[in-house]
């Protein structure tokens, strides 16, 4: 059972995370990767996906209502059928494998997330996917498995979109509504087979609803006049090193 006795560092941790996770769902990139790792040192591989989903479903609201208009469905209908192929193969994998193994596959999965960003800035420039199926539907699979492990299918979903070339209002839309529908899909496996979502895991996630909500407030006015650059630089390295403490 989940204490909620934290020292006052820990709640200042909680509460950064929660900031990041609002920022992140009004567009401002990358920074919720830094939450993931932060999460399970704290509480453990798998229990941190219960703590963490709640809060993203949160912020996925803000989202939504900010950019609901800009989304476009007919991308949704070719990944979401085949990110719930993704999340059913990543629901049998988290009930086969051991708190470490789970840690290190998040791990990885950070990782591969953090190859695909910057593999996606040095190609960006170029477009090397067609708009076919098999593309949708392994950028799916592959999304839907990130997504349930460990939260982190960002990146692999950043890259779909980009490669269809969707403008910035429209790629922040549509993100936000297969995040929605996708996470409060998982919010029942969680609950009833998993169990890493209980009343208590759900009283903190609460607590931390208005860190959630200065995190968007401030995203959205970031969104536009964030740099780049230094911006992501920073995210990448700190985003390794977190991934890193996850493997020792």
């Amino acid at each position: 059972m989940l204490e909620l006795d934290f020292t006052i560092l820990q709640w200042i941790l909680l509460a950064v995370c929660a900031i990041l996770v609002g920022m992140s769902k009004v567009g401002v990139p990358g920074v919720s990767m830094l939450v993931v790792p932060a999460l399970a040192i704290i509480f453990g591989g798998k229990a941190s996906t219960g703590i963490l989903l709640p809060m993203l479903m949160m912020a996925d609201i803000f989202g939504v209502s900010y950019y609901h208009r800009h989304a476009e469905w007919k991308y949704l209908w070719k990944l979401l059928p085949w990110a719930f192929v993704g999340i059913g193969i990543a629901l049998w994998v988290g009930e086969v494998v051991n708190d470490n193994w789970f840690k290190n596959i998040i791990a990885i999965l950070v990782f591969l997330c953090i190859g695909l960003m910057l593999w996606k800035d040095r190609k960006k420039n170029q477009n090397l996917f067609p708009d076919s199926w098999w593309f949708a539907a392994s950028m799916g699979v592959l999304g839907g498995f990130a997504t349930m492990i460990g939260n982190v299918a960002g990146p692999i979903f950043a890259i779909y979109l980009l490669a269809m070339h969707l403008p910035k209002n429209s790629f922040i839309g549509t993100g936000a509504w297969f995040f929605l529908i996708v996470n409060f899909f998982k919010f029942p496996l969680h609950i009833f087979i998993w169990k890493t979502i209980s009343w208590q895991t759900l009283t903190l996630d609460i607590l931390l609803l208005p860190a959630i909500a200065i995190g968007a407030f401030l995203g959205i006015r970031l969104v536009k006049q964030i740099s780049d650059g230094l911006y992501r630089t920073a995210v990448i390295v700190v985003t390794a090193i977190s991934a890193f403490l996850l493997l020792i």
